[in-house]
Protein backbone atom coordinates (compact mmCIF):
# COMPACT_ATOMS: atom_id res chain seq x y z
CA UNK A 1 0.00 0.00 0.00
CA UNK A 2 2.94 2.23 0.50
CA UNK A 3 3.21 2.16 -3.60
CA UNK A 4 -0.03 2.94 -3.74
CA UNK A 5 0.30 5.93 -1.45
CA UNK A 6 3.02 7.35 -3.33
CA UNK A 7 1.63 6.97 -6.57
CA UNK A 8 -1.52 9.24 -5.31
CA UNK A 9 1.11 11.13 -4.67
CA UNK A 10 2.21 11.92 -7.55
CA UNK A 11 -0.72 12.18 -9.27
CA UNK A 12 -1.80 15.08 -6.64
CA UNK A 13 1.84 16.92 -7.38
CA UNK A 14 1.18 15.92 -11.61
CA UNK A 15 -2.52 17.87 -11.43
CA UNK A 16 -1.30 20.54 -9.33
CA UNK A 17 1.42 21.69 -11.77
CA UNK A 18 -0.67 20.88 -14.79
CA UNK A 19 -3.30 23.45 -13.14
CA UNK A 20 -0.54 25.85 -12.81
CA UNK A 21 0.58 25.48 -16.10
CA UNK A 22 -2.61 26.02 -17.59
CA UNK A 23 -3.44 29.34 -16.03
CA UNK A 24 -0.14 30.14 -17.28
CA UNK A 25 -1.09 29.75 -20.85
CA UNK A 26 -3.86 31.17 -20.26
CA UNK A 27 -2.83 34.34 -18.91
CA UNK A 28 -0.22 34.42 -21.74
CA UNK A 29 -2.81 33.92 -24.53
CA UNK A 30 -4.65 37.07 -23.05
CA UNK A 31 -1.30 39.49 -22.74
CA UNK A 32 -0.70 38.16 -26.38
CA UNK A 33 -3.61 39.64 -27.80
CA UNK A 34 -2.98 43.13 -26.63
CA UNK A 35 0.72 42.71 -27.56
CA UNK A 36 0.40 41.52 -30.99
CA UNK A 37 -2.03 43.98 -31.68
CA UNK A 38 0.77 46.84 -30.82
CA UNK A 39 3.53 45.47 -32.83
CA UNK A 40 1.26 44.94 -35.96
CA UNK A 41 -0.19 48.60 -35.77
CA UNK A 42 3.48 50.09 -34.87
CA UNK A 43 4.87 48.03 -37.88
CA UNK A 44 3.97 49.57 -40.69
CA UNK A 45 4.89 52.75 -39.74
CA UNK A 46 8.06 51.87 -38.28
CA UNK A 47 9.58 50.34 -41.65
CA UNK A 48 8.25 52.63 -43.42
CA UNK A 49 10.38 55.46 -41.44
CA UNK A 50 13.19 53.41 -41.41
CA UNK A 51 12.96 52.85 -45.45
CA UNK A 52 12.53 56.64 -45.92
CA UNK A 53 15.37 57.42 -43.37
CA UNK A 54 17.64 54.93 -45.62
CA UNK A 55 16.98 56.65 -48.57
CA UNK A 56 17.68 59.87 -47.73
CA UNK A 57 20.85 59.08 -46.08
CA UNK A 58 22.10 57.48 -49.26
CA UNK A 59 21.06 60.80 -51.13
CA UNK A 60 23.47 63.09 -48.89
CA UNK A 61 26.96 63.60 -49.77
CA UNK A 62 29.82 62.42 -47.29
CA UNK A 63 30.33 65.94 -45.83
CA UNK A 64 26.86 66.67 -45.11
CA UNK A 65 25.97 63.27 -43.84
CA UNK A 66 24.78 62.91 -40.17
CA UNK A 67 27.36 62.26 -37.55
CA UNK A 68 25.03 58.64 -36.90
CA UNK A 69 25.80 57.63 -40.36
CA UNK A 70 29.46 57.83 -40.39
CA UNK A 71 31.32 54.46 -41.14
CA UNK A 72 34.06 54.17 -38.66
CA UNK A 73 36.78 51.37 -38.68
CA UNK A 74 34.91 48.35 -36.13
CA UNK A 75 37.38 48.71 -32.96
CA UNK A 76 34.51 48.55 -30.63
CA UNK A 77 30.99 47.06 -30.63
CA UNK A 78 27.58 47.50 -28.57
CA UNK A 79 25.52 44.49 -28.57
CA UNK A 80 21.53 45.38 -27.22
CA UNK A 81 20.39 41.57 -26.04
CA UNK A 82 16.52 42.01 -25.94
CA UNK A 83 15.05 39.21 -23.85
CA UNK A 84 12.95 38.74 -20.93
CA UNK A 85 12.61 38.91 -17.13
CA UNK A 86 11.01 35.76 -16.46
CA UNK A 87 11.70 32.11 -17.79
CA UNK A 88 9.25 29.29 -18.47
CA UNK A 89 9.17 30.40 -22.18
CA UNK A 90 11.00 27.81 -23.86
CA UNK A 91 14.23 28.46 -25.80
CA UNK A 92 13.36 32.03 -26.41
CA UNK A 93 15.78 33.42 -23.98
CA UNK A 94 18.62 31.00 -24.82
CA UNK A 95 18.43 31.94 -28.30
CA UNK A 96 19.20 35.32 -27.88
CA UNK A 97 21.72 34.08 -25.54
CA UNK A 98 23.60 31.85 -28.24
CA UNK A 99 23.37 34.64 -30.95
CA UNK A 100 25.04 36.88 -28.59
CA UNK A 101 27.88 34.36 -28.28
CA UNK A 102 27.93 33.94 -32.06
CA UNK A 103 28.59 37.74 -32.49
CA UNK A 104 31.22 37.67 -29.61
CA UNK A 105 33.11 34.41 -31.31
CA UNK A 106 32.66 34.48 -34.69
CA UNK A 107 31.48 37.84 -35.90
CA UNK A 108 33.44 39.93 -33.90
CA UNK A 109 36.76 38.24 -32.74
CA UNK A 110 39.31 40.34 -31.81
CA UNK A 111 37.25 43.09 -31.37
CA UNK A 112 35.88 44.88 -27.98
CA UNK A 113 32.10 43.44 -27.30
CA UNK A 114 30.22 45.29 -24.63
CA UNK A 115 26.22 44.65 -23.97
CA UNK A 116 23.44 46.35 -22.33
CA UNK A 117 21.08 44.02 -20.86
CA UNK A 118 17.10 44.65 -21.77
CA UNK A 119 15.29 41.86 -19.72
CA UNK A 120 16.21 40.22 -16.86
CA UNK A 121 17.77 37.11 -18.24
CA UNK A 122 20.43 38.84 -20.61
CA UNK A 123 22.06 40.60 -17.70
CA UNK A 124 21.94 37.99 -15.07
CA UNK A 125 23.37 34.64 -18.26
CA UNK A 126 25.68 37.19 -20.62
CA UNK A 127 27.03 39.52 -17.23
CA UNK A 128 29.15 35.89 -16.08
CA UNK A 129 30.83 36.07 -19.35
CA UNK A 130 30.67 39.74 -20.84
CA UNK A 131 30.83 43.68 -19.66
CA UNK A 132 26.95 44.74 -19.04
CA UNK A 133 27.01 48.05 -19.74
CA UNK A 134 23.69 49.20 -18.45
CA UNK A 135 20.39 47.01 -17.51
CA UNK A 136 17.55 48.18 -18.34
CA UNK A 137 15.17 45.51 -17.27
CA UNK A 138 12.93 47.51 -15.50
CA UNK A 139 11.17 48.68 -18.95
CA UNK A 140 8.96 46.02 -19.11
CA UNK A 141 7.83 47.20 -15.93
CA UNK A 142 5.66 49.77 -17.69
CA UNK A 143 6.62 49.45 -21.35
CA UNK A 144 6.01 52.79 -23.25
CA UNK A 145 7.99 54.89 -25.93
CA UNK A 146 8.82 56.81 -23.55
CA UNK A 147 10.60 54.88 -21.76
CA UNK A 148 12.53 53.13 -24.90
CA UNK A 149 13.47 56.53 -26.28
CA UNK A 150 15.42 57.05 -22.84
CA UNK A 151 17.73 53.91 -23.77
CA UNK A 152 17.53 55.05 -27.64
CA UNK A 153 19.13 58.35 -26.54
CA UNK A 154 22.01 56.78 -24.57
CA UNK A 155 22.84 54.71 -27.39
CA UNK A 156 22.81 57.71 -29.53
CA UNK A 157 25.38 59.23 -27.25
CA UNK A 158 27.77 56.33 -27.04
CA UNK A 159 27.73 56.32 -30.80
CA UNK A 160 28.24 60.12 -31.11
CA UNK A 161 30.50 60.10 -28.97
CA UNK A 162 32.55 57.42 -29.87
CA UNK A 163 32.31 55.25 -27.27
CA UNK A 164 31.58 52.62 -30.07
CA UNK A 165 31.71 52.40 -33.69
CA UNK A 166 28.87 50.04 -33.96
CA UNK A 167 25.66 48.83 -32.36
CA UNK A 168 24.03 46.14 -33.08
CA UNK A 169 20.20 45.01 -31.42
CA UNK A 170 19.62 41.36 -31.23
CA UNK A 171 15.94 40.37 -30.54
CA UNK A 172 13.40 37.77 -31.15
CA UNK A 173 10.87 39.11 -33.88
CA UNK A 174 7.48 38.66 -33.68
CA UNK A 175 5.79 36.40 -36.33
CA UNK A 176 3.28 34.00 -34.96
CA UNK A 177 2.43 32.50 -31.07
CA UNK A 178 4.62 29.62 -31.94
CA UNK A 179 7.30 31.11 -34.11
CA UNK A 180 9.74 33.72 -32.92
CA UNK A 181 12.97 34.88 -35.25
CA UNK A 182 15.87 35.49 -34.36
CA UNK A 183 17.47 38.96 -35.44
CA UNK A 184 20.57 40.74 -35.06
CA UNK A 185 20.38 44.38 -36.75
CA UNK A 186 22.51 47.23 -36.85
CA UNK A 187 21.33 49.84 -35.30
CA UNK A 188 23.80 52.43 -35.57
CA UNK A 189 25.74 53.58 -37.76
CA UNK A 190 22.23 53.84 -40.10
CA UNK A 191 22.90 51.83 -43.07
CA UNK A 192 21.79 53.63 -46.43
CA UNK A 193 19.77 51.85 -48.66
CA UNK A 194 21.22 50.53 -51.98
CA UNK A 195 20.05 50.90 -55.85
CA UNK A 196 18.14 53.90 -54.40
CA UNK A 197 20.32 56.90 -55.92
CA UNK A 198 16.67 58.24 -57.25
CA UNK A 199 15.04 57.62 -54.82
CA UNK A 200 14.74 61.84 -53.75
CA UNK A 201 13.07 62.70 -56.63
CA UNK A 202 9.67 61.95 -55.17
CA UNK A 203 9.97 64.35 -52.55
CA UNK A 204 10.26 68.15 -51.73
CA UNK A 205 12.39 68.74 -48.99
CA UNK A 206 11.09 72.23 -47.09
CA UNK A 207 13.89 73.60 -45.58
CA UNK A 208 16.36 71.16 -46.77
CA UNK A 209 17.08 67.56 -46.94
CA UNK A 210 20.20 67.57 -44.70
CA UNK A 211 17.94 69.13 -41.94
CA UNK A 212 15.29 66.71 -42.27
CA UNK A 213 17.28 64.22 -42.08
CA UNK A 214 18.94 65.51 -38.45
CA UNK A 215 15.56 66.01 -37.11
CA UNK A 216 14.30 62.46 -38.52
CA UNK A 217 17.21 60.68 -37.47
CA UNK A 218 16.38 60.58 -33.82
CA UNK A 219 12.79 60.09 -33.86
CA UNK A 220 13.70 57.21 -36.32
CA UNK A 221 15.86 55.18 -34.05
CA UNK A 222 13.59 55.34 -31.24
CA UNK A 223 10.85 54.05 -33.45
CA UNK A 224 12.99 51.08 -34.21
CA UNK A 225 14.34 50.21 -31.12
CA UNK A 226 10.39 50.68 -30.09
CA UNK A 227 9.76 48.03 -32.58
CA UNK A 228 12.52 45.75 -31.43
CA UNK A 229 11.45 45.74 -28.07
CA UNK A 230 7.45 45.71 -29.03
CA UNK A 231 8.51 42.59 -31.11
CA UNK A 232 10.79 40.65 -28.44
CA UNK A 233 7.65 41.56 -26.12
CA UNK A 234 5.00 39.91 -28.00
CA UNK A 235 7.33 37.05 -29.20
CA UNK A 236 7.85 36.32 -25.56
CA UNK A 237 3.89 35.60 -24.98
CA UNK A 238 3.76 33.71 -27.30
CA UNK A 239 6.64 31.58 -26.53
CA UNK A 240 5.39 31.27 -22.86
CA UNK A 241 1.65 30.52 -24.34
CA UNK A 242 2.96 27.59 -26.40
CA UNK A 243 5.67 26.12 -23.88
CA UNK A 244 2.82 26.45 -21.61
CA UNK A 245 0.38 24.72 -24.01
CA UNK A 246 3.33 22.08 -24.14
CA UNK A 247 3.58 21.49 -20.24
CA UNK A 248 -0.16 21.27 -19.86
CA UNK A 249 -0.28 18.35 -22.59
CA UNK A 250 2.45 16.22 -21.10
CA UNK A 251 1.11 16.82 -17.61
CA UNK A 252 -1.97 15.53 -18.71
CA UNK A 253 -0.13 12.46 -20.02
CA UNK A 254 1.91 12.13 -17.50
CA UNK A 255 -1.39 12.03 -14.97
CA UNK A 256 -3.01 9.51 -17.33
CA UNK A 257 -0.09 7.19 -17.36
CA UNK A 258 0.21 7.29 -13.59
CA UNK A 259 -3.84 6.88 -12.98
CA UNK A 260 -3.07 3.76 -14.85
CA UNK A 261 -0.22 2.47 -13.14
CA UNK A 262 -2.12 3.13 -9.46
CA UNK A 263 -5.16 1.09 -10.70
CA UNK A 264 -2.95 -1.85 -11.94
CA UNK A 265 -1.20 -1.68 -8.56
CA UNK A 266 -4.86 -1.42 -6.77
CA UNK A 267 -6.15 -4.43 -8.72
CA UNK A 268 -2.87 -6.45 -8.01
CA UNK A 269 -3.05 -5.59 -4.55
CA UNK A 270 -6.69 -6.37 -4.32
CA UNK A 271 -6.12 -10.12 -6.04
CA UNK A 272 -3.06 -10.67 -3.38
CA UNK A 273 -5.69 -10.03 -0.75
CA UNK A 274 -8.48 -12.26 -2.13
CA UNK A 275 -5.49 -14.47 -2.61
CA UNK A 276 -4.63 -15.02 0.67
CA UNK A 277 -8.55 -14.71 2.07
CA UNK A 278 -8.70 -17.71 -0.31
CA UNK A 279 -5.67 -19.63 0.78
CA UNK A 280 -6.90 -19.22 4.45
CA UNK A 281 -10.06 -20.82 3.80
CA UNK A 282 -8.28 -23.78 2.54
CA UNK A 283 -5.98 -24.40 5.48
CA UNK A 284 -9.71 -23.97 7.75
CA UNK A 285 -11.03 -26.82 5.54
CA UNK A 286 -7.92 -28.88 5.86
Amino acid sequence: MANLKEIRNRISSVSSTMQITSAMKMVSAAKLKKAQDAITAMRPYADKLTELLQSLSASLDADSGSTFAENRPVNKVLVVAITSNRGLCGAFNTNIIKQCATLTQEVYVGKQVDFIAIGKKSNDIIGKKATIVANHSGVFDDLTFGNVAVIAEELMELFKNGSYDRIDLVYNKFKNAATQIIMSEQFLPIVPSEGNENSNTDYIFEPSEAEIVEQLIPKSLKTQLYKAVRDSFASEHGARMTAMHKATDNATELRDQLKLSYNQARQAAITNEILEIVGGAEALNN
